[in-house]
């Protein structure tokens, strides 16, 4: 185990690191009407910087991970980062709409990596009794690109040009690519992927990774129309979406924080209580939503339960990893990065063919499913190892049932 001190400061640099990636990925969306019409090409072209993104993380993440398996995992992080931000800064001087899309695509190379070592090297720097608390801590950091670093780049953006708000990533990925070098301590593949998670399951973890894609397909698919369903069911003028939108955030960040105190006792159980939670509040806002006095609490919630529902998930995916927890988060991101691209994409149909105020019941009927998929297979263990018992020990069986007439 490191140096306390040092490893709080290493966990610092990394949360700052996973900010970066999460804002620079999805800040075309907020730079959009920006981008477009300075590179001569169309809005739905422009999307593609963020889907082709993700489909890109989605194919290199586990044969890279597999491929730097015996990398140092300090210079692997660190090179991930110098490369993240010297294509960031690429993207910045872009004359073409084809070489910003081609440094956003070498970003992405970069990410797929990133996020499979990320979380194994966090934790493998401190007690394996506070696990859940650091993966919260260091999903902050996720937490913060939506409610922060997009707003911010957006508004660079409008400010000084979309050209500054890439430059302003590139600066901040260079400074935490530096940190990252200097305060990571050594860490050797096999520390950082702990070989396998402290309760391996394969089963338990294919029916994860299926609810996660479920539950993200379902909560991406409305969060991304999420102002659209504001201005036209809701009635909120244009002026007080930052404002909404910041409340969700908040909320996302302040949950993410809140859920690492516990994570570590009920690994389980908040996971399918953060389902629970976001089920709630996408059906509310299917059903209410054109209240706004409703409207402003179900988007709170539903902000908190996502963001902190990441951190769960991410936590619970390396207790049960079958494999090393590195190739078990990179079967997350792909899985997570799936649901993303999927989840827009329906989104997509459904608005241009049922309309918006749909998509919020489309997302809560995805994410219960997820939760019962998660809680019928607990249970379903549940009633097969009962049975085991039963037939190893027969005289535990129920009174009036006989072994030989169960």
């Amino acid at each position: 185990m490191v140096h306390q001190r040092r490893a709080v400061y290493a966990l610092t640099a990394l949360s700052a690191a996973t900010f970066c990636y999460v804002t620079t990925e999805v800040l075309p969306i907020g730079l959009l009407t920006l981008i477009a019409p300075d590179l001569g090409r169309s809005r739905s072209e422009t999307g593609l910087l963020v889907t082709g993104y993700a489909v890109v993380v989605m194919i290199v993440a586990l044969p890279l991970t597999r491929v730097t398996r015996r990398v140092p995992r300090r210079p692997l992080l660190a090179g991930a980062l110098g490369v993240f931000a010297a294509a960031t800064a690429v993207s910045a001087l872009a004359t073409s709409y084809e070489v910003l899309l081609a440094a956003r695509l070498v970003s992405a190379i970069t990410n797929g990596v990133f996020w499979a070592v990320v979380f194994p090297v966090a934790i493998s720097m401190f007690p394996s009794n506070i696990r859940g608390r650091i993966v919260a801590r260091l999903s902050i950091g996720n937490a913060l690109g939506p409610v922060l670093g997009v707003p911010l780049g957006t508004w660079l953006g409008a400010q000084a040009g979309w050209r500054a708000a890439f430059v302003a990533m590139a600066a901040l990925g260079f400074v935490t690519c530096i940190a990252v070098a200097l305060l990571l301590p050594s860490v050797t593949p096999q520390q950082s992927a702990s070989d396998v998670g402290p309760m391996p399951d394969r089963h338990r973890f294919v029916v994860l990774l299926a609810a996660t894609i479920l539950a993200v397909t379902g909560a991406m698919g409305a969060f991304t129309y999420m102002t659209v369903f504001l201005l036209d069911v809701s009635g909120f003028a244009a002026a007080s979406l930052g404002l909404l939108l910041f409340v969700q955030g908040s909320f996302g960040v302040a949950g993410t924080w809140a859920v690492g105190r516990v994570l570590d006792r009920f690994p389980l159980g908040v996971v399918l209580g953060l389902l629970g939670l976001i089920t709630a509040a996408m059906l509310g806002l299917y059903a209410v939503g054109a209240s706004k006095i409703l409207t402003i609490p179900l988007l709170a919630v539903a902000g908190m339960s996502f963001s902190s529902l990441i951190a769960g998930i991410q936590h619970r995916i390396m207790q049960v990893a079958p494999s090393t927890t590195d190739m078990a988060s990179a079967s997350l991101s792909v899985a997570f990065n799936f649901g993303l691209a999927a989840g827009s994409f329906i989104g997509a149909g459904l608005l241009a063919t049922a309309g918006v105020r749909v998509i919020p019941l489309f997302g809560g009927l995805l994410t219960a499913a997820a939760f019962a998929l998660l809680a019928c297979h607990e249970m379903s263990r549940k009633r097969r190892r009962g049975h085991e018992t039963v037939r190893r020990n027969p005289d535990l069986q129920p009174v009036g049932h006989s072994a030989a007439h169960p």
